[in-house]
Formats: C-alpha cells, sequence, structure tokens
C-alpha cells in the first residue's frame, strides 16, 4: 500500500494509521444521484438520512431512478417523505442540471478536481463540500483535502494541538500539514475520520 508508506512519514498520522485497517476507495455510478442523496442526507443523523433514502427508493419501485424520473416527480410527493422545501428544489436542481448539460459519469471521472468543483457547484444546493464527498466517495480522487469539514478540523486540532480559536489561522495550519500527505489527502482524511468517530 504505497499511500500506508507515503502516509506514516508523519509521525503523528502514522500512531493513526497503525490501529486501522486499509482502505480501498470505491467508485460508483449515478453520480446525480449521489448529489441527490448527499443533499437529502445535509443536517441529519445518519439514521435519519437513511430512513429518507429509503422512502425516496420506495416512490421508484425500490430501483435507483433516472435523473428525468426524479425531475418529473411532483414536487409535493418529495416534499412528502420529509424533504424540506429547499431540499426539495434542490434535488430537482441537480436532475435538472444534469439532463440539460448532458453530464455523464464518464465525463466527471476524466476530470480534475477542480474542474469537478467548478461544474457541480454551479448548481443552486450544491457547495464545495458536497462536492468534494463525491470526489471522495463516488469518484476515487485520491487527493481531495476538505477544509471546511468540522470533523477534519476537530480530528486535526486534537492530533496536531492547533489553535481552533482563529479560523483563517487553522486552515492555514491545516494545509500545511495536510501538503506532506499529497498525493493521498483522501486516505488521511479517511484515517483521520474514522479515529475521531472511534475515540
Amino acid at each position: 500500500m504505497d499511500y500506508i508508506l507515503h502516509l506514516g512519514k508523519d509521525k503523528k498520522l502514522r500512531k493513526v494509521l497503525e490501529n486501522q485497517d486499509s482502505l480501498v476507495l470505491d467508485r460508483r455510478k449515478k453520480i446525480y444521484l449521489r448529489l441527490c442523496a448527499s443533499i437529502m442526507s445535509q443536517q441529519l443523523s445518519t439514521k435519519v438520512a437513511e430512513v429518507i433514502y429509503n422512502r425516496f427508493l420506495a416512490l421508484y419501485g425500490k430501483k435507483e431512478p433516472t435523473a428525468r424520473q426524479i425531475l418529473d416527480t411532483p414536487f409535493e410527493t418529495l416534499r412528502s417523505i420529509g424533504l424540506s422545501n429547499a431540499k426539495a428544489n434542490y434535488v430537482h436542481n441537480v436532475c435538472r442540471f444534469f439532463i440539460e448539460e448532458k453530464i455523464t459519469d464518464a465525463q466527471l471521472c476524466k476530470m480534475s478536481n477542480e474542474e469537478v468543483i467548478a461544474k457541480l457547484t454551479q448548481i443552486k444546493g450544491v457547495g464545495k463540500w458536497t462536492t468534494e464527498m463525491i470526489l471522495m466517495f463516488s469518484l476515487q480522487h485520491e487527493d481531495v483535502f476538505p477544509v471546511d469539514d468540522l470533523g477534519i478540523q476537530q480530528a486535526m486540532t486534537k492530533l496536531y494541538k492547533l489553535d481552533p480559536s482563529n479560523k483563517k489561522l487553522l486552515y492555514e495550519q491545516m494545509l500545511k500539514v495536510a501538503e506532506k500527505w499529497r498525493p493521498y489527502r483522501t486516505y488521511a482524511c479517511i484515517y483521520l475520520w474514522r479515529w475521531k468517530d472511534g475515540e
């Protein structure tokens, strides 16, 4: 595992790696659907998010719907499964954008981090953080660092004894530490999330 040797050069991170299983990044299909699921789960516990997503799939006979099927689903129907007005709108926005721009998974797979972020954040309701999660967990990009992620901030504050009171300074310090992890920053982040949740 190249990434373990590389990340292990960081002594503090090495302790985190030592107590965990190795990782394999998955490539997932239907990026429009992953974005919709991500929007649905925002500000919800994992358990509640799962319930809502299962209700969503139930609208389509428990099969994964196409972008067109989702866009053709009446707004009230999306509201009825527990989505807020805003989230129902954003889900429609995602599907409309993918249809109108004729975006395919294959196209997204060929793009750099910056290109994917620039493309998908054009959609109202899709921010940089959501796109970074797509890069990490659906498109298998190995070098993504979501500096805005609260879990990563908490884990790095604790592991590297950073001061979280000054956000600007904290970001600078986090980026400096993470620079050593290139080109495997995605793996480092997943290990940090696991470490934080397991503590």
